[in-house]
């Protein structure tokens, strides 16, 4: 049976104050079961991994069909017991809370209802699902029974973004005015690009501009628009993709516009997958790969975006009063915000900070640029076609 909230509570409670137990009482830990397929998505960025150094979590089950799979992620993340298939698990273990490892997003629907049907909370690999009508039915299914779903989006909740949300909201480069994002431009670049790490983008877009209300795209294959004959299937299973490069554009509220780009290119190590926030009184730029897994964030002060002297001597500058995320065990303290922000979601009662919600508005915009580019005209969000743009 799953873990009541008061129960939850009592001994989050008892841990959180180092309440001395007697010999026989132990607070009770949170069951987790773990789902990955090996051949499917495998387990993610290490998402089987990421509540090793909680202690007030166990890990009761995991499922991967791949035999040899099973053992090694089990080994690694100390399952006490080991699965084939994962609706087999989730009816035997009845956990309090499933992680959703594989990156690859075909099967997840699947998934989460599994989970939603035992009343289990989540947390979840991204892209949320293949297109918004699954995204609407796992939402459903998950408000349903009340629970409480986080998507592993974690630039979202690391401290020096969080940061530099608050500056921006304080002013430091005046009034926002666009947002420009790149992809990593590697082999996937375009559509492959947009769907991989286009939600990471789309969600810290959100927090800084609020939800788009439009799209309008272009995708290109091989220099030319491309046609719906260049539709294809991505190098890993992810659905459909078009185009190997791709110029979106979003606007939001304020007269904020927000941009993606995606292009197909032969330089070799500038990966600029990040982006930079332009205002009236200077620019924040966030890079995501410079430092593995936490963020390089500057700022360059002054209305001109310039660093020479004609704008008085600006310069590329550290936030003031930047805090500074280290990694002890990277497995798992990328992801400590998001996982420890769901328990606390679960004990009080109200939504993840980073929650299934954000994961399916970014998906959203993900359809939207590809039902903009087939429609060769501007489309509103929210979607009123649910299905995948593609086919």
């Amino acid at each position: 049976m799953a873990l009541s909230r008061r129960g939850f509570l009592g001994a989050a409670g008892m841990l959180a104050g180092g309440l001395a137990l007697g010999a026989a009482e132990a607070p009770k830990k949170l069951r987790i079961c773990i789902i990955g397929d090996t051949n499917l998505g495998g387990f993610g960025h290490d998402l089987h991994r990421a509540w090793e150094t909680r202690p007030d979590v166990e890990i009761v089950g995991l499922s991967d069909p791949d035999a040899a799979g099973r053992a090694k992620r089990a080994a690694e993340c100390g399952a006490a017991r080991t699965y084939a298939d994962h609706v087999e698990m989730l009816e035997k273990e009845r956990p309090d809370l499933v992680t959703v490892c594989p990156r690859s997003p075909v099967r997840h629907r699947d998934y989460v209802l599994a989970a939603a049907a035992v009343g289990a909370h989540g947390f979840m690999e991204k892209p949320l699902a293949v297109d918004p009508a699954e995204a609407d039915e796992m939402a459903a299914a998950v408000a349903a029974k009340g629970l409480k779903w986080s998507i592993a989006f974690n630039w979202g909740l690391v401290a020096e973004v969080r940061h530099a949300l608050k500056l921006v909201g304080e002013g430091l480069i005046g009034d926002l005015m666009e947002i420009r994002a790149r992809g990593k431009e590697d082999h996937r670049s375009g559509g492959e690009d947009l769907v991989v790490l286009g939600p990471h983008l789309f969600d810290l877009m959100r927090r800084f501009a609020g939800d788009p209300r439009w799209c309008q795209a272009t995708a290109l294959a091989d220099g030319r628009p491309a046609a719906r004959a260049d539709i294809r299937e991505a190098t890993e299973p992810l659905g459909p993709v078009i185009g190997d490069t791709i110029q979106a554009v979003f606007g939001f509220d304020k007269g904020i516009t927000g941009t993606f780009s995606s292009v197909r290119n032969k330089g070799k190590g500038g990966n600029r997958f990040g982006l930079d926030l332009y205002g009236t009184e200077g620019v924040l730029s966030i890079r995501m790969e410079r430092k593995p897994y936490v963020p390089y964030i500057r700022v360059l002060r002054g209305p001109l975006w310039l660093t020479d002297a004609d704008d008085k001597g600006a310069a590329w500058e550290f936030l003031p009063g930047a805090p500074v995320t280290t990694l002890t065990n990277a497995s798992a303290d990328r992801y400590a915000p998001l996982t420890g922000d769901l328990l606390a979601a679960i004990r009080e009662n109200r939504a993840p900070a980073v929650s299934l919600d954000d994961g399916r508005a970014a998906l959203e915009m993900v359809s939207a640029v590809f039902a903009s580019h087939l429609a060769g005209a501007r489309v509103e969000l929210p979607l009123k076609e649910r299905k995948h743009p593609l086919g």
